[in-house]
């Protein structure tokens, strides 16, 4: 499994995840759409926060399952959580803001997530 960094912009944010990334998602809900989200999923165990745990601003809506926390200096959406299906913890990862992760090679699948 391939290790990478990844940070907000400011840099006040920063986490490492394991993993092989080949796919994300571009979902079409009201958030990932404005943010311009391109999604990989990982359990709990394949995500370490490395710093800024003080510096995020949670943001929760719609029925507030998810967790989106955002650098309270420059803003960016670096990662998210929530609950899988089973009720483990799951990590929303922003493939843009992995270091050394070509996100063109990413085979990139349409969600729905307007339609929920």
């Amino acid at each position: 499994m391939d290790l990478y960094k990844g940070s907000c912009h400011c840099g006040k944010v920063t986490y490492e995840v394991s993993g092989e990334f080949e796919e994300a998602m571009a979902c079409n809900c009201s958030i990932c759409s404005r943010a311009g989200w391109l999604l990989c999923f990982v359990p709990e165990a394949q995500f370490r926060l490395l710093s800024g745990d003080n510096e995020t601003t949670d943001y929760q809506f719609g029925k507030k399952h998810i967790h989106h926390p955002f650098c309270s200096t420059c803003g960016v959406r670096a990662y998210g959580y929530g609950a899988a299906p089973d009720g483990s913890r799951m990590f929303s990862i922003n493939a843009r803001c992995l270091e050394g992760l070509d996100i063109a090679t990413l085979n990139v699948k349409e969600f729905d997530g307007a339609a929920l």
